[in-house]
This record gives structure tokens, sequence and C-alpha cells, in this order.
């Protein structure tokens, strides 16, 4: 029996799926190769359905022999494994980003004379189009609140892009750019207490009250898909920040991100020019465990912000709390920095990969902004952070219109920096 392989990600089972399975079993028997999470991630978005339930729906499809991970975007390493006298794939590849994959298939194959055979394409289905209706429709809470801790499990960095309220939101949620054969994108969201509390014209100094800030969330979520990851601020008293874990659990937030400070909250990046006070280890520590006591689900996260180098009191106390804090039950640490070059978050990172006990590490790049993602991935960072860039570019953007519009009694002027009204009506489903 001649031996075919079939290469899948089958995020969302469809008839062209089916055709390409049925069509296959006519050579032979058919092995699948399903993409791991991790390798549809290095591409592409990360599936909706985890690997395993993938794997389940695929194992029941009639004609398929087996299934094994594909661990790669490349075919490669299972080829050279199985020696497949077929490779059988949807003829849609031929150019775009899979072209070069497919290129590596046909070199592969020509070492044991195996031959690929391409199906015509089924027209008006693809995962793409499903995926695009499922993000009209919207998610659950539920689905949304896994998602951050599936996407760390599946990718060594993760990007967060700041969304102040629902426009926002759908620029993280579908800008994307084509860059050798992957499509990059934003993973998840931010929600910045600076950003909210500035779009609403307030001090960011925990003026916006929690009621306030979710109603914010819930307008974002109203036309997103994608995680976020919560800026609490100080998290306030203990008792009170184990409500506001539920309800970010209950809303589908994926994470919260509490820093350890006591008092009146002013902005990190101020440092020791304005007074602010470092909270003390045993008090901080019993937050955090509040904070997990109080958390529903496995899949929500507490993230603990250290402030030591902010207030400068020095690389061994950061060091010391993140310890601390991972022993205490934090999810994931945030370490900050006020200066213009990286060197000390370099360091903090190169002791933090000497720990024997790590959970994920963030940063927030906002003053540091010099360093490429690939060298943070390099130092072990596991989630980057642009926290402010959507609110501090608008804001510049509009006050040059409305100096325009002064300067000269109309808005001529300012027409070529502005969108179209027709981009607005379709900027936003369902406007027409």
């Amino acid at each position: 029996m001649k031996k075919v392989y079939v290469a899948m990600s089958v995020d969302l089972i469809h008839e062209g799926h089916i055709n390409i399975i049925k069509e296959s079993a006519k050579l032979g028997e058919v092995t699948i190769g399903l993409l791991t999470d991790n390798a549809v991630a290095s591409f592409k978005r990360l599936p909706f359905m985890p690997y395993e339930n993938r794997k389940i729906i695929i194992e029941e499809i009639k004609g398929v022999k087996e299934v094994i991970p594909q661990t790669t975007h490349s075919y490669v390493d299972n080829l050279l494994l199985l020696k497949p006298d077929f490779v059988v794939h949807g003829d849609d590849w031929k150019t775009g980003s899979q072209a070069n994959v497919r290129k590596d298939v046909i070199n592969t194959l020509k070492k044991w004379n195996g031959k690929l055979v391409e199906i015509p394409y089924t027209k008006g289905i693809s995962s793409t189009i499903l995926n695009k209706r499922l993000k009209e429709i919207g998610t659950t809470p539920n689905v949304r609140l896994s998602m951050l801790k599936r996407l760390l499990a599946a990718k060594p960095l993760i990007r967060l892009n700041e969304a102040h309220n629902g426009l926002s939101g759908l620029i993280t949620e579908k800008t994307k750019i084509i860059e050798n054969g992957q499509q990059i994108e934003f993973d998840a969201m931010w929600s910045s207490s600076l950003t909210d509390s500035t779009a609403k014209g307030k001090p960011d100094i925990e003026a916006i009250d929690m009621t306030s800030r979710m109603n914010t969330v819930n307008e974002i979520f109203d036309v997103t898909t994608k995680p976020m990851i919560f800026d609490a601020d100080t998290g306030g008293k203990t008792e009170h920040f184990q409500f506001a874990v539920r309800s970010l659990e209950r809303l589908g937030v994926s994470a919260v991100v509490i820093e350890d400070k006591i008092g009146l909250k002013k902005n990190s990046l101020l440092g020791n020019d304005v007074k602010q006070t470092q909270d003390s280890i045993k008090n901080f520590k019993e937050k955090i465990i509040a904070g997990k006591n109080a958390q529903v689900t496995e899949d929500f996260m507490i993230i603990a912000r250290i402030e030591s180098l902010i207030l400068e009191a020095g690389m061994d106390d950061a060091v010391h709390r993140a310890k601390e804090y991972i022993d205490a039950g934090a999810d994931g640490i945030m370490i900050h920095s006020k200066h213009k070059t990286p060197d000390e978050i370099f360091t903090f990172c190169d002791l933090y990969n000497g720990f024997n006990k790590k959970v994920p590490l963030m940063i927030v790049p906002s003053s540091f902004n010099s360093v490429k993602e690939s060298e943070w991935e390099e130092r072990g960072i596991n989630i980057v952070c642009y926290a402010n860039q959507m609110l501090r570019s608008a804001y510049p953007a509009m006050i040059e219109v409305a100096m325009s519009i002064l300067k000269n009694k109309r808005s001529l002027e300012s027409s070529d920096k502005c969108i179209s009204i027709k981009e607005i009506l379709n900027l936003i489903p369902g406007t027409k």
C-alpha cells in the first residue's frame, strides 16, 4: 500500500479538508501531519482549538490511517521520517506565503522519487474565511480567557498592543503584515491605566474607578476576539483586589498586572521625582496569595510588577522580590525601567535566567525602545508590551488637524490627514 502524507492545521474543519482526505485515500494509506499549536503560531494566528482537540476530530474522519504532529511549518522533518510516496495539498499554495514551503516539499520528495499531488482548491470556503466570520460573531469569555496561556505555551515571545477603546482594539485585532511568508500580528491587547485615564481626560493616579475601567474593557471586547492583560496599578487594598480578580476573570480578561507600590499611585516613569513608596515584600505577597485564592479558573494569571529599578532600590532587591513573588504564586513577573538604555533590564534578564523556578517574564519597553523583539526573545523575555503608542500617536495627529481647521477656517487643508467618510463607514462591521 502506498503511503500518503497530508499536512493540515484544521482549526475549523470544512468540506475542503474532507475533499483533500477523500482524494488522498484513493492514492493509499493517509497519514495526517497535524500542525501543532506552536507550528501554526509560528506563521499565523494561534488556532481556536488546541492541538489535542483538533487531533481527536481528524482521527475520526473516514480515510485517515493515523495522525502525527507536525511541529514546524516546514514538512521536511516528517517527510524524511516517513518517506511517503505522495504528498497531497490543495493547489492554492503555488504563490504567496506558502510558495517556499511547497518548493521544499518538491525538493525533498525528489530524494526517493515521491510525488506531489495538488487537488483543486474548494471554491468559496477556507479556514481564513471561517476565522473572519468567527471574529465578526465574537468569542466567549472562557475562550478568550484561556487564550493567553495557550499563546505563552505555543510561542517563545508574544506581543501586546495597547487598546483604550473599541477603535484601538479593532486596530490591534486586525492589523497584520506578511513577512517572509509569515503573518505578523499582535497576539493580545493591553488595557493600560495610563491610556484609559488619559483618554477620559483624567490623571494617571487611579482616578478612574474599576467600574469605569471595566466598561472600557467591555467596549473593546464587543468588537475583538484577542486576549487581554489588564493593568490594575497597585491592585488597591488586598480585600478589594480579590473582587477585582473575580470581576476581570468573569469578563474574560486573561491576566492582571499589579505593581508593588502603596499609597497614591504615580506613573512609574516619574521615578523618585515624585513621592512613590514601594510595598513591603510581605504585604505584596499576601496580595498575590489573596488574588490567587479568589480566582475561579486555572487560566487566569496574576503578574507581579517589580518597581525596584524604577525607585532605585537596586538590582539585588529586584531579584529578591522576583523570587519571593514567584514563591507566593505569581504567574508572571514584569520588570520595568525608566532608563533610555536597556542595560539594567538585560542584567535582570541574565540573573532571572539563572532562577531554579521561573514564570513568564514581561517588559514594557516605552523608554528603552531601541531593542528588537528578536533580542528580547534571546534574553528570555516572553511578553513585550507596546503600552501607549496608540494614544500617543493619535493625540498629535488630532492636534494637527484641529490647528489646521482654526488656521484655515475650513477643513479642506486637513483632508489628507484624515481617512475618508467611506473608509469610516467600512471600518466598523454593521455600519452600512
